[in-house]
């Protein structure tokens, strides 16, 4: 393996890489001796004296907590191999959200194929929320406890593991081995969904980390469009001659377990803990506390402490539930108002998967660009609650491209959403780990979808679709109440900001 140190580049407010010297002391990890003379400010590299801009309240606190002066800057690098682990950690949960989706796209088919029910064919996909609650603590715990890469080789690993148990379920009655591998790939998605924003923050610079932790969420969203159309390719419905269908089956499940494996193996050789140097200041203040310091128990009951953060987790799950419940009710809904329309029914939701895709890279952008969290997820929170409304609407005028725009513009809404929560988590929670509040907030979203895609469906059976659009609509409106109330304490922005002007070298935790 390559030496990451010969990987990185000097950019943003970093300036020359340090030499290799004979070897330093370390000082809560940072080089000792750097500090200027005269009140700690260093000479610019212009010559003249130049006063720096004062820290942050947040930063001098975490410098002291760390023994340093917060007159020190600290130089950061941005690593090569960042995108590298973006991509294999996209594409690795790519395959697993393809993993959930692909029986309930195809739930006659499977039912045929197994002489089961559409209900077991429906926990096939139920098993990834039901799996997730519980689980996520511990997971959460692993995050912290053991590092990004183990868990990261963690989720790949069982993602393929579940893969090739598929493989044995190629035969009638065996629906019992099917469901265990596909609890495992739910257990993998336990891994994967928490990793975003660590990887986001632990990797990339103030100036991408939204944009990065978008693209990781991008991941799972295309997986899921893919999910909706490969399989029904790959296997069609052939009721009467089922070795073919075994077949087919075959081709689809095999694909994955080697996709899977090959990315499995791609995360061992390119995911590291971190970078040799902090890609940002943020990062780099939270390598100077020592590691015994940390308490994941002591994290969990600072985030419940966090007015803002308990805001956020619950109007999270409200929005994040309401999306779920739209998904997986969308063509009872469609089918109610369009008889026979079941192709047109999986297309609108791939439009719903795709827009939100395009809107989620768009929010992580906007954020990078304005910092503006609060504002920005307030807006879209409105806007979403403002589409679902004419989605309801609009729903019955018996008029399929008007259910493909307004289902297109809520997917664009809600799903961008989803990064904006992540981030905006982070900002208010700094320096608690990002994978702990990431997980909460994934826990709140299942649990609210668990709830709502009952009720929804509920209510549409017995009344009418809008019967169920109009509860959640009740409830998205509850959630905009809740985002305003969020104070917007940007702790990890103000740490990146106040010190972008001292002059510290920082030294990383591998070195």
């Amino acid at each position: 393996m390559v030496e990451d140190g010969g990987e990185e580049e000097a950019e943003g407010e970093s300036g020359e890489m340090p030499a290799a010297p004979a070897p330093l002391q370390r000082c809560n990890g940072f080089l000792p001796g750097k500090e200027a003379a005269g009140g700690g400010r260093a000479a610019p590299a212009g010559g003249g004296e130049q006063r720096p801009a004062p820290a942050a309240p947040e930063a001098e606190e975490m410098l002291a907590a760390g023994g340093v002066r917060p007159e020190a800057r600290l130089q950061t690098r941005l690593s090569r191999r960042r995108l590298a682990v973006l991509a294999v950690f996209s594409c690795y949960s790519l395959v697993n959200a393809f993993q959930w989706i692909q029986y309930s796209i195809l739930s006659n088919v499977f039912a045929g194929f197994y002489g089961v029910s559409f209900t077991q064919i429906d926990w096939l996909s139920m098993v990834y929320m039901v799996a997730y609650v519980p689980l996520i603590l511990p997971a959460t715990w692993l995050l912290d406890a053991r590092g990004l890469r183990l868990t990261a080789l963690l989720g790949a690993g069982l993602n393929a593991l579940g893969a090739w148990l598929k493989c044995g379920s190629l035969a009638p009655q065996r629906y019992p081995l099917t469901l265990a591998a596909q609890a495992v790939c739910a257990v993998a998605q336990v891994f994967i969904l928490g990793l975003p924003s660590r990887i986001a923050s632990v990797w990339f610079g103030p100036t991408e980390v939204s944009t990065a932790c978008a693209v990781a969420v991008l991941g799972n969203q295309l997986g899921t469009a893919i999910g909706f159309l490969l399989p029904p390719v790959l296997v069609p419905n052939t009721p009467n001659d089922i070795d073919l269908m075994a077949h087919n089956i075959s081709i689809m499940f095999y694909g994955t377990a080697i996709v899977s494996t090959l990315l499995f193996f791609l995360a061992g050789v390119v995911f590291e803990e971190k970078p040799k140097y902090p890609p940002s200041h943020s990062q780099a203040v939270l390598q100077t506390k020592p590691p015994e310091d940390y308490s994941y128990k002591q994290s969990i009951i600072n985030l419940f402490k966090n007015i803002p953060f308990i805001l956020l987790l619950i109007s999270y799950g409200i929005m994040t539930g309401a999306f779920y419940s739209v998904s997986t009710l969308l063509n009872q809904m469609i089918v109610t108002h369009y008889e026979g329309e079941e192709v047109n029914a999986g297309r609108i939701g791939l439009t719903l998967v795709v827009a939100g895709m395009v809107g989620s890279i768009i929010c992580g952008l906007w954020l990078d660009y304005t910092k503006t969290y609060k504002q920005t997820t307030l807006i879209v929170y409105i806007l979403s609650f403002i589409g679902l409304l004419v989605f309801t609407f609009t729903l019955d005028l018996g008029y399929l491209i008007v259910v493909f725009v307004t289902g297109g513009v809520l997917g664009f809404f809600m799903t961008g959403y989803l990064p904006l929560g992540f981030e905006f988590a982070v900002e208010i929670t700094y320096p608690e780990s990002e994978g702990t509040s990431s997980g909460l907030l994934n826990a709140s979203a299942q649990i609210f979808g668990i709830i709502f895609t009952l009720v929804q469906g509920k209510l549409t059976t017995d009344y009418s679709p809008r019967a169920g659009n109009i509860f959640l609509c009740a409830w998205i409106f509850v959630g905009i109440i809740l985002t305003a109330l969020i104070k917007s304490d940007l702790r990890r922005h103000n740490v990146n900001s106040g010190i972008m002007n001292l002059d510290v070298k920082a030294v990383s935790g591998d070195s």
